[in-house]
C-alpha cells in the first residue's frame, strides 16, 4: 500500500541523476578541451545548418497525433465491418499507424534539413 509513495521520489531521482551525468560530463569535457586549448566551437559545428528544433518537434508531434487519428479509425472500421476483437485491432492498428507517422517525420525532417 505504500509502495505508491516510493515511486515517485525515486522517479524524479532517476531523472535528476541522468541529468545531472549528462550535464557533468559535458562540463567536464569542455573544460578539458579549454585546457588543451582546442576550440570549444566543435560542439556546435554541423548545427548551423540544421532546422530550428520547434519545426521538428511540431511536425513529429502532428504526424504522430494524425497517425494515432488514423489508427482509431481504421480499427473502428475493423471492429465494425470485419468482425476484428477490440483488444486486437485498437492497440495493434495505433502501435502501427503511430509509428508510419514518425517514420514519415523522420524522412520529413531529414528533407527540410537538406533545405534549410
Amino acid at each position: 500500500m505504500g509502495s505508491e509513495v516510493v515511486i515517485v521520489p525515486i522517479l524524479f531521482g532517476v531523472i535528476f541523476a541522468i541529468a545531472y551525468l549528462y550535464f557533468s560530463t559535458r562540463n567536464k569535457e569542455r573544460l578539458a578541451l579549454i585546457e588543451k586549448g582546442a576550440d570549444a566551437s566543435i560542439f556546435t559545428r554541423g548545427k548551423q545548418n540544421a532546422a530550428p528544433f520547434w519545426k521538428v518537434l511540431i511536425l513529429n508531434l502532428s504526424l504522430l497525433l494524425m497517425g494515432i487519428g488514423i489508427a482509431i479509425f481504421v480499427a473502428s472500421i475493423m471492429v465494425n465491418t470485419m468482425g476484428v476483437y477490440e483488444e486486437v485491432a485498437y492497440p495493434g492498428t495505433i502501435f502501427l499507424l503511430a509509428g508510419v507517422g514518425l517514420m514519415v517525420g523522420f524522412n520529413m525532417t531529414k528533407k527540410l534539413d537538406k533545405e534549410d
